[in-house]
């Protein structure tokens, strides 16, 4: 495990639960937990991981589980607005509703949708939907969403909040072996501060962050 956290850049990680040969450690800062480094998994595991998944982008029963960042995050972007699908996996169904809704929509995912030209613009608002729980290095992955995000931009979540510690071992979002960093409310809230962002957390998994339209 590196020194400083990989979520917050800040933190010592201590030691938290070993389970199944898999260690975690624990940020006393922000309070995320991260698999050790030395045992994250390979690109291509990952990629066979990726495959077995089937969220299509029609699938009702998908389109409800996003609907729970979209249905927050529509009411506070302008019309026609530029956004971005980041970590958009193989069937970008969040893209295609925010398209249905008006909305001008590139897509970048590094296994699927690999068009660095995408991180070379920035937009209105980016949409990051079941994604930061496969950050290797979250602080990384979030200094380049706030380069991505204009002044005013929102940043959306979705991911699953870690809470009871009791359970870490049997949650099934931890078995997933894809997932390598879990996040609890403190933890977003301190990268907000670290980042200059204001931060919602509007309902359960859900985190709304906004760029000051200042900078």
């Amino acid at each position: 495990m590196s020194v400083v956290c990989r979520v917050c850049g800040e933190g010592d990680p201590l030691p938290f639960q070993s389970v199944g040969g898999r260690d975690y450690w624990r940020c006393p800062l922000c309070e995320a937990t991260l698999l050790d480094q030395a045992q994250l998994p390979s690109a291509d595991a990952e990629r066979a991981e990726y495959a077995r998944h089937q969220n299509a982008t029609g699938d009702a029963g998908y389109r409800r589980h996003l609907a729970r960042l979209l249905d927050l995050l529509l009411p506070r972007l302008a019309p026609a607005s530029a956004g971005l699908d980041y970590g958009c996996g193989p069937g970008p169904a969040l893209a295609a509703m925010l398209r249905e809704a008006g909305h001008d929509m590139a897509l970048y995912d590094p296994f699927f949708h690999p068009d660095a030209a995408v991180l070379q613009r920035d937009y209105d608002f980016v949409v990051c939907t079941e994604a930061v729980e496969h950050f290797h290095h979250p602080a990384a992955e979030f200094a380049r969403l706030r380069t991505l995000l204009r002044p005013g931009g929102w940043l959306g979540i979705l991911t699953c909040f870690q809470t009871d510690d009791a359970r870490f071992a049997g949650w099934h979002y931890r078995r997933d072996p894809t997932h390598v960093a879990f996040y609890r409310e403190t933890t977003f809230h301190r990268l907000a501060a670290r980042h200059g962002w204001h931060c919602e957390i509007p309902a359960k998994d859900v985190v709304l962050m906004r760029r000051h339209d200042h900078e």
